[in-house]
Order: structure tokens, then C-alpha cells, then sequence
């Protein structure tokens, strides 16, 4: 929702101050900060994913196939999911793609990205978890860079507190959560998880050189991510919920319950039981050399 925000972090010394959520017009229609910042995050992720792949054998051409394919389709899937699970208030064809009024989830977006990169692979006979480590982090990164979208918007905050790192904030969205006109004290959980992305991010950046398997940096990602966000979303007071048997539940928390326990389990195996097959780009070097040595 485009609106006019009074923010402030007093425990870190920061006084009031205002920000925009649009960043300027163009054609006279409003251009908001959150699709800068989102694509933004989306070029870095590219980038990030070229970097990698060139080193194991990967062109950018691939690359930017894949993404020509699981930008689009990414975006599509981060808002059907959200539509999902506010049906009610989307009666018209008009109102569900109108992603302008904000509502992108997550979640919809790395199941829909997911499978169109598996999809993907198989038709270029690339590996698949050899490419979605390459991918992972920088999926990552720009989660963590589109949270400040969400800052923008003056959104994604959570519950009252006092602690010296909490954010003030005076906006439509907190009149609408605390039914106060003056500015209330919350939890940044925008902040939160923007800093443990990118530090999730910079971890792996740095073990990626160090993988055992391929699709160890693939679970390593999804494994921080489901444990940063399972306690996050908890302070959050935009969650989404899904009501299951007469259970409400915070549908994004849950699910990211499910993915950490999952991706851990599945690295203790691995942790256990080494796995024997070889990197992808080990096998891909050498059939590149035997093939120019069957052509001498």
C-alpha cells in the first residue's frame, strides 16, 4: 500500500523522520520503492548465481535462461500463494494481479521458482542441486535486501517493545494493528530478517568451496531460513493464518518449522553417511577433457 511512514529507532539514537513509499512517478502513475528494491535483490541473486556457476561449468547463458523462466514465474507463485490464503477479499480477476496493492508471499514464490528450475535443468541436462547451490544463497540475499522494501512500505513490523533496538512507527498500517494515532514502539522484524539472510548469505558464500555433496548449500540455506523465519514470523502482526480441523496456526511459521526440521534431518544423514558421488563439476571438468582428447 503506497503511504507516507513516521519512523524512528531512538535506541540507536536515530530521532523521527519520514519516508515515502513511492520512490517517484512515471507517466503519472506511482512507482513504489518495494519493486525497486525487490528487483534490485532479484539482479544481485543473478549475478550471484552467474559468479558461481561459471566455476563449475555452468555458462551464464544458462543462467539467465533459468531466469528468463523462474523470475516471472517466481512472482506469479509468491502471489497466487498470498491470494490462497486471503480468497475472501479477492473477488475480481482485477483485484488478484494487482500486486501493485502489495501481497507477495515467500513461500509461493520459492515453490513456484523451485520446480520451474527443476523443470529447467532436466530439459538442459544440467544437475539440478548442483545448480540450486549456486542459486540458494543468492535467493537468500535478495530476500534479505527485499526486506527493506517492507521498511518502505512502513509494514512487516511486529509487536510492542522496548527493547533498545525497537522501531517507532506512525503509519496506516499501525493505526489499523493498535488503533492508536501516535507512534508506537515495535519489534523490526523486517530488520531481523533482512540481517540473517544476509548473514545465512555470507555463510555460505564462504563454505561453498568447502561442500561435500552437491545440494549442501541448497539445504544449508533453506535450513537458516526456516530457522530464522520460524521465530520471527512468531513476533510478526501481519501473519498469515490458515485455519486446519478448527487449529488456527501462522501458516508462514509452521512451514518454515517443517523446512528447517527437514533440511537438518537430511544434512545429519548426510553427516553420517557421506555421500559417494562425485561434485558435479569434478564430472563435468572431466568429460570436457576426455572429449577434447578423443578429438586429437
Amino acid at each position: 500500500m503506497l503511504a507516507i511512514s513516521k519512523l524512528s529507532f531512538p535506541g540507536l539514537g536515530i530521532g523521527e523522520f519520514e519516508v515515502n513509499s513511492v520512490a517517484f512517478e512515471l507517466f503519472g502513475a506511482p512507482v513504489a520503492w518495494y519493486g525497486i528494491i525487490i528487483a534490485c535483490g532479484m539482479i544481485l541473486a543473478v549475478v550471484y548465481a552467474i559468479l558461481r556457476a561459471k566455476q563449475i561449468g555452468i555458462t551464464p547463458d544458462d543462467v539467465i535462461d533459468f531466469a528468463l523462466f523462474t523470475v516471472p514465474i517466481g512472482v506469479i507463485g509468491a502471489r497466487l500463494y498470498y491470494v490462497m490464503t486471503k480468497l475472501e477479499e479477492f473477488d475480481t480477476f482485477e483485484k488478484i494481479i494487482d500486486i501493485r496493492s502489495g501481497g507477495l508471499a515467500i513461500y509461493g514464490g520459492i515453490i513456484a521458482g523451485g520446480i520451474t528450475v527443476l523443470v529447467v535443468s532436466f530439459v538442459k541436462k544440467i544437475n539440478f542441486l548442483a545448480f540450486a547451490d549456486c542459486v540458494a544463497p543468492g535467493v537468500l540475499l535478495a530476500q534479505g535486501i527485499g526486506r527493506w522494501g517492507n521498511f518502505m512500505n512502513g509494514e512487516a513490523f511486529g509487536g510492542e517493545t522496548d527493547l533498545f533496538i525497537r522501531m517507532g512507527i506512525q503509519n496506516s498500517n499501525s493505526y489499523s494493528t493498535f488503533g492508536a494515532t501516535e507512534m508506537v514502539f515495535v519489534h523490526p522484524t523486517f530488520l531481523y530478517e533482512s540481517l540473517w539472510n544476509i548473514a545465512g548469505f555470507t555463510l555460505a558464500a564462504l563454505l561453498t568451496k568447502h561442500k561435500k555433496y552437491d545440494g549442501q548449500m541448497f539445504l544449508l540455506i533453506f535450513g537458516w531460513y526456516g530457522l530464522g523465519r520460524m521465530f520471527i514470523e512468531g513476533l510478526r502482526t501481519d501473519s498469515l493464518y490458515t485455519n486446519l480441523f478448527g487449529w488456527e496456526f501462522r501458516t508462514s511459521q509452521v512451514l518454515a518449522a517443517l523446512i528447517f526440521v527437514v533440511a537438518l534431518a537430511i544434512m545429519i544423514f548426510f553427516a553420517i553417511r557421506k555421500p559417494t558421488a562425485p561434485l558435479y563439476h569434478k564430472v563435468s571438468t572431466k568429460t570436457t577433457k576426455n572429449t577434447k582428447n578423443k578429438g586429437k
